[in-house]
């Protein structure tokens, strides 16, 4: 297969991780025969600071010519500490998401078995935690009507039953290739648009009849997630709520440096791990490139390489099992392996595996 990846790095440790996500794309193409192009584009602090934008058209176009955007991170203290910044890097992520359509993201939260006890859960409640997030991406309060003044200040949460609909079918379809269990997540009982959230989902219930649907407040859902995060197979809610909720699922595993993502809808798909730039690790080659390396794995699969995936997640886990780890998941007393020695074991593993 023929791939042309858009890259897009951005800023604090993106570059480090994406290095890394390059290398093991690129590993796997070379063993399974595949032909793979990059194009690196400007995106985030770094595309304010070239051409003062943080999604240049240039790289609008260069991720509508390719078959995937493989991205890193945005994020930079000298604008999160401005209050008064008319332009900040985060407007390049949002940008990225409503130009390419990407309506649906796509957060798998998995533990992993050697890595249980760095959980702040205790052991009985993650292990075995194994559920998707799917966050609707481009309406609500991040994209709504807004005004900002010094003694008045709105944001809009505005939805519309297309675009409940589309984000329905998305988690639907994943729950059919799951367990068959979808939760729909709003606070019906305070909010209007979450009202329409689940009269429609409840219209939609019956289209498929395989599927459990319930429904669960936010608030509700939040503590679940923390005292059960086992009930749940496929969770869909809108866009506020899920880009809280999937940081809160990150915790369970112990890491938020080892969930990767996936953001779909009507144009090119783009694959990025969930933390942020995390700026005070920029340089010291410490950050976790797991995230995204996984993201890679999500990426040939989105495709219909499942054994380009499944070789990525062996060779994560191995490192995993093997101690290959950054310093903020290793064992006491276990080596210390930075972000590249990390990324070069498992490009060595991938090469290797016969």
């Amino acid at each position: 297969m023929k791939l042309k990846i858009a890259v897009l790095a951005g800023d604090g440790i993106g570059p480090e991780i994406m290095e890394q996500g390059v290398a093991v794309l690129s590993a796997v193409a070379d063993k399974f025969g595949h032909e793979v192009s990059f194009q690196e584009a400007l995106v985030g602090a770094h595309a304010i600071d070239e051409v003062g934008n943080p999604f240049p058209d240039e790289t609008y176009e260069a991720c509508m010519q390719a078959d995937a955007v493989l991205f890193a991170s945005v994020g930079d203290p000298k604008f999160d500490n401005n209050p008064n910044a008319k332009v900040r890097p985060e407007q390049g992520l949002l940008a990225m998401r409503k130009k390419l359509g990407l309506f649906a993201n796509i957060r798998p939260v998995e533990t992993f078995e050697c890595l249980i006890h760095k959980s702040p859960l205790k052991d009985e409640l993650v292990r075995g935690a194994d559920f998707i997030c799917i966050r609707e991406l481009t309406g609500g309060m991040y994209f709504g009507e807004k005004r900002e003044g010094t003694d008045e200040a709105y944001d809009t949460n505005k939805y519309t039953r297309p675009e409940v609909e589309r984000i329905l079918r998305v988690a639907y379809q994943y729950a059919r290739q799951r367990r068959k269990h979808l939760t729909v997540v709003d606070k019906a009982n305070v909010l209007a648009s979450s009202r329409l959230w689940r009269a429609v989902a409840q219209e939609m219930a019956p289209e498929y009849p395989d599927v459990t649907t319930d429904f669960m407040y936010v608030d509700n859902a939040a503590m679940r997630m923390i005292q059960e995060p086992k009930f749940f197979d496929v969770m869909v809610t809108e866009n506020t709520f899920g880009d809280i909720l999937t940081d809160e699922g990150s915790c369970i595993t112990g890491s938020m440096g080892l969930l990767p993502s996936a953001s779909t809808g009507e144009h090119t798909p783009v694959f990025e791990p969930i933390h942020g730039s995390w700026p005070q690790a920029k340089g010291l080659n410490i950050a976790n490139p797991l995230a995204q390396i996984l993201s890679v794995a999500m990426l040939y699969e989105y495709f219909g390489l499942a054994a380009e995936g499944a070789l990525i997640r062996e060779a994560v886990n191995a490192s995993l099992d093997q101690n290959v780890r950054t310093p903020e998941i290793q064992v006491a007393g276990g080596a210390q392996y930075g972000t590249k020695e990390v990324g070069q074991w498992i490009v060595d593993y991938i090469l290797q595996k016969k």
